[in-house]
């Protein structure tokens, strides 16, 4: 059936991390799970954005449980230290890897990845595996990786991953999007084969108007016009709800909108390219992701 934020059972009890969760589609997922009766860890870089998003959340829904987890996954100690701090949680029930960087300049992470495959990939990478064994202590928890419309023209440059021959925004961004589902895939994958309790999911939002899109350059000027012809940013939130929530989903399923080639409309099953479920792949980026992060989810 197709879901949207109306679908969300009753989160009472539980406890989900949102990274990215001070704007866009991470803030109004926030927002909903906390409407719901969930405790809501803000992962996110500045504080004084997510005091404000805190503060948004309580005056729309009076003693919603939202705390602030400092998170830069541009940098792999941030992800570290909050992992640390989640994991002093009673529960994780979820975690929604939401954050990223779309189209900028070229960029490097503190330790001089690309930006783009820096905190979409490596970041959520390294703070899904982290994550894993707390995780792991709650029956029916769920890791659910946002990728992207965009995955469809990803081709990983094995042999440039830090874009040191070339940077084409628009290509590496594609790229990073591929990696997630390559991620999410293989870690479902290995999870069922090692008999977790966890389930690996991912989700895209269609085509939404977000604060993602502030480097896009010209095309922003477009942005308004998305929530009218396309989705609004609580729309596009609908996948990442459902893949974090439904009571019915498909292990390693992929959740996205149904209308408009999955451009806008409620959540379902979405559908990826070949590449994106290629095991052989997905078990290369899972091994470079383990040697350039330090991070062996142990899986």
């Amino acid at each position: 059936m197709p879901f949207t934020a109306a679908d969300v059972p009753d989160q009472s009890g539980r406890c989900i991390i949102v990274t990215g969760a001070n704007t866009g589609i991470g803030f109004e997922a926030a927002k909903t799970l906390a409407a719901k009766g969930a405790r809501v860890l803000l992962a996110c870089r500045s504080k004084d954005k997510a005091e404000v998003a805190k503060r948004q959340i309580r005056e729309a829904h009076p003693g919603a449980d939202v705390a602030f987890l400092p998170l830069d996954q541009a940098d792999l100690a941030s992800v570290r230290r909050a992992a640390e701090q989640a994991a002093e949680e009673p529960r994780i029930d979820v975690l929604l890897n939401n954050a990223g960087v779309m189209f900028p300049p070229l960029t490097r992470t503190e330790q001089g990845f690309e930006l783009q495959f820096g905190v979409n990939h490596l970041g959520t990478f390294a703070l899904t595996g982290l994550l894993l064994p707390k995780l792991a202590r709650t029956p029916g928890s769920r890791v659910v990786v946002t990728a992207s419309l965009a995955h469809r023209r990803g081709d990983i440059q094995w042999d440039d991953l830090d874009a040191e021959k070339g940077y084409n925004r628009a290509q590496r961004y594609s790229d990073s999007k591929l990696a997630n589902m390559l991620h999410f895939a293989e870690l479902d994958r290995r999870l069922r084969a090692a008999g977790s309790p966890v389930t690996a999911l991912g989700c895209h939002p269609g085509v939404a108007a977000t604060e993602l899109m502030r480097h896009a350059g010209p095309f922003r000027v477009f942005t308004p016009l998305f929530g009218l012809l396309l989705n609004t940013a609580d729309q596009g939130a609908w996948p990442a709800l459902q893949a974090a929530t439904a009571p019915e989903v498909e292990p390693g399923g992929y959740y996205g909108p149904q209308g408009m080639r999955e451009m806008k409309g409620r959540s379902g099953p979405a559908t990826r390219t070949a590449t994106a479920q290629d095991p052989d792949l997905a078990r290369r980026l899972w091994d470079v992701s383990v040697e350039l992060t330090g991070v062996d989810p142990g899986i």
